[in-house]
């Protein structure tokens, strides 16, 4: 299957769902290298590309920076992923992103599996398709949303 995993630059976790999809034999989109795939080494868009001092913005440099050439080519390479996966892994803890991520594959009818950690409950997670507390639950869950199975 053609996966993407949605998730924080942060997560610790993130790096090994990806492995793990891609020695289960998946296709895994990976916003960290998501030029991987295609055999080139890319490190992911980045806003301190854009300016170093991209966390002290206001909120129109942020809108202004969303033109910059960087940020169209990294939200067309993140969005070309999200639109060609078969299923949305979301890996937490995360943070805005990796939830619009998961909303929009939501919406568009792409099933998706949230792989848990502590935290607090959110009751829209309700739109997830299956739900995971560790790794071999996601690689179980893919397996029956291959086989056709909701829950």
């Amino acid at each position: 299957m053609n996966i993407y995993v949605a998730s924080s630059w942060r997560n610790e976790r993130q790096p090994v769902v990806v492995e793990r999809l891609k020695a289960e034999g998946h296709d895994v989109y990976d916003f960290r290298n998501p030029k991987e795939h295609i055999h080139e080494r890319d490190a992911g868009f980045h806003w301190s590309d854009i300016d170093s001092e991209w966390m002290s913005w206001t909120p129109k440099q942020f809108i202004d920076a969303l033109d910059h050439p960087l940020a169209e080519a990294g939200f067309k390479s993140d969005m070309d992923g999200l639109t060609n996966a078969e299923a949305l892994v979301l890996v937490m803890p995360c943070g805005r992103s990796a939830h619009l991520e998961m909303g929009y594959a939501a919406g568009a009818g792409i099933p998706t599996i949230i792989l848990m950690s502590d935290g607090e409950p959110e009751l829209m997670y309700r739109m997830a398709t299956r739900f995971a507390i560790d790794l071999d639950g996601v690689v179980e869950s893919l397996k029956a949303i291959e086989s056709g199975a909701r829950s």
